[in-house]
């Protein structure tokens, strides 16, 4: 072969990979046009997808008002104790009712009604201009003057809905000032706490009592350790006082320049409190009063050696006896439920949790106190999934395990103390279907009569019927709009179908549906979930260079698993790319192994299950395109990670963009780092850190600040780039004047994301603006 053909077709082939990649004109106007126009696009394209009931006061019916197409809708009856769906009225024989009444014609599909009124011969139809009563037995209609004795106003109908996720349960004190009883008034006076009655019986100045009739409670309290009046327990009886008193920690005042300020020419200096981890914190301890001799109950602090620094959970016994106190100690691998002997002050653990790890107090944790049984309702994590336990709180033995298996509880969304019951969300619990989908359940305090209570395949929401007899469910995936079912509050099965979302229009306007993908993790055993991003203009047969949306943070699971017509991250794929997210290991909500890879290893960001994953998916699919090396992006916990790509994983990762990254873990805000990372501080934070292994940098990376930015002290990013300019390694860098957390998802922001993505992994010159 002659020398200058040989010259020639290795030119070729080392340009074969930006040449192959451009010759498919992604990246072009269009494309920029199209990512542009996605979220109005996709805009009010789903229809019949929600259902908001109005009960009937007996909780036998309801009905709803149903989007079936732009600018038109239906209204509904549901009998649920019959289990049957029908129109409310014959919709278009009080179209014309309504037309004549107004003299102007009322759309069928589009009524200009307020609100339905259940009445004992049918439904009431009220308008802004008169009310109809349709007859339940003939459908005739006929007007109505004045008001119905038994009319349900507005005001009186309630939507059903799940109840909230309570950490307080009514018999819970609340911190105050008054004495339940109304006798007596705490209040602090320099720092201590002082008692005074409230009919003015110790107002005369006599046996120690101040002038306003103040008598001393504490005699210690200072500036430094101090009694709070939102830290003050009264007991049931107004006996007893439990009061927390917390020695102050130190000040770290974080500040930053504002260069650019609305409101005047030179630059602004701005400071702020801001904890990090190991700065030395306020802890609240607690101190125990008897109201009438006015005297302090020692209390030994064995137990309690070194509070964190929130506020903890305080709740007196109904009948006086002892207070319960959730302490919560620095570190995050102790967390006990303590019983406080009102008359002794003895200190007992009911509940004494420890772990190796962390414990995830912020997102796992669950306490309810019968106390009427002496029993106590706890969440843990001790037999490696997130359960239920019953405990005697009065000795502190499990009287048995509640929830048990390879899933995980979410969340308690009520307890039934009458029926010895506990209704709560649980992920995993169905076989074959995602594990991060949520489930309503029930069970027995005994953990007997285990029940699931909706069955669909996807992620379900739940709306109860006020007396919880009947269940609304609503369930969807990222690749199914919802559907939504009533079903029976006592055993959950079906009563009747109630809507199945019709998204004929998002199909029709070239939407993509997003694909759910599972790959084995490292360990070859565990399955990882993902979801995978076309274009809407998707052709097999060409190339996609890939990137990856991040979020790793621990405290929770970031795939989407509901239904949503936009996901910014189908943006990023118009332009010619494939998008993918992933949670790895060392993210929430499976086992606690799974969890536990965080620990003191926030750089791992679950990368190496990650790079599996995506190689996995390119092996089904040879439209990915990994020979550029793959794109990804984040912010914040995200921005971190996405640098840590580079800096650790350079061989497969070669294009990142990174948003206010919290790039060093001794940079951040301390409750969430030293929950995962650990305390006291280890050499582990410096090898965490993106700073340590700037000089690392392969590829192409953009960094993006807002310059005051409070949740994430922008230094962070400023001292990777501290590093990596001592490491004499390129990069870009956009600082945004004025701005805050989360600025690389502001219009500029993202167009130059994409502008980046094109330019360094498509190969051609953007065409964004």
């Amino acid at each position: 072969m002659p020398l200058l053909l040989k010259i020639t077709l290795t030119v070729l082939l080392l340009l074969c990979g930006v040449e192959c990649r451009t010759a498919f004109a992604q990246g072009t106007q269009a494309d920029y046009d199209r990512a542009n126009g996605l979220r109005e696009l996709t805009r009010n394209k789903v229809f019949r997808d929600r259902v908001r009931p109005q009960w009937s006061s007996d909780g036998n019916r309801f009905w709803y008002k149903v989007d079936t197409a732009p600018e038109a809708y239906e209204f509904v009856v549901v009998d649920a104790e019959a289990g049957t769906r029908s129109p409310a009225f014959d919709h278009a024989k009080v179209a014309e009712l309504l037309s004549a009444e107004r003299n102007k014609a009322a759309s069928v599909a589009a009524l200009p009604i307020e609100r339905l009124e259940f009445r004992d011969a049918g439904i009431e139809v009220v308008t802004k201009f008169g009310r109809w009563l349709v007859d339940k037995e003939t459908g005739e209609i006929s007007r109505v003057e004045g008001e119905a004795s038994n009319a349900e106003t507005g005001e009186q109908r309630r939507e059903g809905e799940p109840p909230r996720r309570r950490n307080r349960g009514p018999e819970d004190s609340e911190p105050g000032r008054k004495s339940p009883d109304g006798k007596w008034t705490v209040f602090v006076r320099n720092h201590r706490l002082h008692l005074r009655s409230v009919d003015g019986s110790n107002d005369q100045a006599s046996n120690g009592n101040g002038a306003d009739g103040a008598m001393p409670l504490s005699l210690q309290g200072s500036e430094a350790n101090a009694y709070r009046e939102s830290d003050i327990f009264w007991s049931p009886d107004s006996k007893k006082i439990l009061a927390l008193r917390t020695r102050a920690g130190e000040t770290h005042e974080v500040s930053f320049v504002e260069s650019s300020p609305e409101d005047q020419l030179q630059p602004k200096l701005h400071s702020h409190d801001y904890l990090k981890p190991g700065d030395e914190i306020p802890q609240p301890v607690p101190h125990l009063f008897d109201v009438e001799s006015r005297r302090e109950i020692p209390l030994s602090a064995d137990l309690f050696p070194n509070p964190w620094m929130f506020r903890p959970d305080v709740r007196w016994a109904s009948d006086s006896s002892r207070c319960f106190y959730v302490y919560n100690q620095r570190g995050h691998q102790v967390l006990r439920v303590l019983s406080i002997d009102a008359t002794t002050g003895e200190v007992k653990a009911i509940v004494d949790e420890q772990s190796d790890t962390f414990i995830d107090y912020a997102y796992k944790q669950f306490l309810h106190l019968s106390h009427q049984t002496n029993e106590l309702i706890w969440m843990s994590e001790r037999d490696g999934w997130n359960h239920l336990y019953l405990y005697d709180s009065a000795t502190g033995e499990v009287k048995n395990q509640t929830t048990k298996g390879k899933w995980v509880v979410r969340s308690v969304e009520h307890v039934d103390e009458g029926k010895r019951q506990i209704w709560f969300r649980a992920s995993g619990i169905r076989d074959g279907q995602d594990p991060y989908y949520q489930h309503l359940c029930r069970v027995n305090f005994d953990g007997s009569d285990l029940a699931i209570l909706t069955a669909g395949d996807g992620d379900h929401e739940v709306q109860f019927s006020p007396d919880r007899r009947f269940l609304i469910d609503t369930y969807s995936r990222v690749d199914q709009p919802p559907v939504t079912e009533l079903r029976s509050g006592e055993d959950g099965s079906l009563v009747c179908e109630l809507e199945r979302a019709d998204w004929s229009r998002l199909q029709e306007s070239g939407w993509q549906t997003p694909e759910r993908f599972s790959a084995k993790a490292r360990d070859g055993e565990t399955d990882i979930f993902g979801v995978i991003y076309r274009p809407s203009s998707f052709d097999v047969q060409k190339k996609y260079p890939v990137i990856e949306k991040i979020y790793a943070g621990p405290h929770g699971s970031f795939v989407p698993k509901k239904f949503s017509e936009f996901h910014s991250a189908q943006e990023v794929a118009e332009l010619g790319f494939i998008v993918v997210q992933i949670d790895g290991m060392g993210t929430s909500n499976r086992s606690k192994a799974f969890h536990d890879v965080c620990w003191k290893n926030l750089g791992d960001s679950g990368f190496p299950d990650r790079i599996l994953w995506i190689k996995a998916a390119a092996e089904r699919y040879p439209f990915m395109d990994l020979s550029p090396g793959v794109g990804i992006y984040g912010g914040s916990a995200g921005g971190q990670s996405s640098t840590r790509a580079l800096l650790a994983f350079g061989d497969f990762y070669t294009v990142a963009v990174s948003d206010c990254g919290c790039h060093d873990n001794r940079m951040d805000k301390i409750w969430w780092n030293e929950l995962w990372m650990g305390w006291p501080i280890g050499p582990h934070y410096s090898e965490q850190s993106n700073v340590t292994h700037a000089d690392k940098l392969q590829g192409k990376l953009l960094l993006t600040v807002g310059e005051v930015d409070r949740n994430v002290d922008p230094a962070s990013t400023m001292q990777v780039v501290n590093a990596l300019i001592k490491a004499d390694r390129d990069f870009e860098l956009i600082v945004f004047p004025g701005k805050g957390h989360g600025i690389g998802e502001s219009p500029y922001g993202k167009r130059r994301r994409r502008d980046f993505f094109v330019r360094h992994l498509l190969g051609v010159e953007p065409r964004s603006k």
